[in-house]
């Protein structure tokens, strides 16, 4: 392999399992002048595991903006660096939007060394629709703008890839509930680790297991998409959508309007479900 002096590599490391790394990506990292990581201890873990040693330098959320010009000006002066996350690709819910923009900006060189995706792993075990999707990373921790969020994506017809933290998995799926309806869902925690697991469900069902059982390690949700309008809620499920709302915090009077206004029932008669 050629390696190109002055040249930004955006390298995919292992979401878990260090064999899923590359040989390509190890033949970047032995020939890079640094690597910028976002957390340098994880990244001198994989290397220790490589028996490689480079010059680290951190870049994460809050430095991004700073470091950016810094390495930019490195690369121009003819340094090759590997850019790489904790885990899967940069840039997918990780750093690194602002070096690639500017080093577009400058005319610097950028290549790409593919590697994992909890992304795409999580939907190719999901056994929902793979052929169109649309990935949302993290819901916010606010109650109100992730209800916003979900809202907004609620029509959608593509199949929807979100992450979660475990300490919020259950608000989460109590709002997604309340905002989809009864959907069917694939929970993907600890891809490629020693304890992955795929829950195929539907919302209501994942809501009732995960109230028995408390969520550990990190999850990709994958959630099927709207149906076509004929397909619409019913007033049978009107029930479901208003536990759901309740359960997402919702006061029962705009739950009830919520609900009447997908199923097409009466309000005053979705008040009375749930009591």
């Amino acid at each position: 392999m050629v390696f190109e002096k002055g040249t930004l590599y955006i390298v995919g490391t292992p979401i878990g399992n260090l064999s899923d790394l590359s040989p390509r990506a190890a033949e970047v990292f032995e020939n890079a002048d640094f690597i910028a990581a976002e957390d340098t201890r994880v990244t001198m873990k994989l290397l220790n595991s490589l028996g490689i040693k480079k010059p680290l330098v951190s870049y994460y959320e809050h430095n991004e903006a700073t470091r950016s010009g810094e390495i930019v000006e490195r690369l121009k002066a003819g340094e090759i660096c590997a850019l790489v996350s904790d885990a899967g690709m940069p840039l997918i819910s990780d750093p690194g939007g602002e070096i690639v923009a500017l080093c577009v900006k400058e005319d610097v060189p950028v290549r790409v060394v593919p590697g994992p995706s909890a992304v795409i792993s999580a939907l190719a075990v999901s056994g929902l629709e793979t052929g169109r999707f649309a990935f949302e990373g993290f819901l916010s921790v606010n109650a109100k703008r992730r209800r916003e969020h979900l809202d907004e994506v609620k029509d959608d017809r593509r199949t929807l890839v979100f992450y979660e933290a475990p300490h919020k998995l259950r608000r989460t799926l109590a709002d997604m509930l309340a905002v989809f309806g009864d959907r069917r869902i694939a929970l993907c925690r600890e891809l490629t680790k020693l304890h992955e697991e795929t829950l195929r469900t539907t919302l209501s069902g994942a809501c009732a297991y995960y109230e028995e059982n408390p969520p550990r390690g990190e999850f990709v949700l994958v959630i099927e998409g709207a149906k076509e309008a004929a397909d619409a809620p019913s007033a049978d499920d009107a029930e479901t959508i208003m536990r759901g709302l309740l359960d997402s915090g919702m006061s029962r009077s705009a739950a009830a309007k919520e609900t009447a206004k997908r199923t097409g029932i009466p309000r005053g008669e979705a008040y009375k479900l749930c009591e």
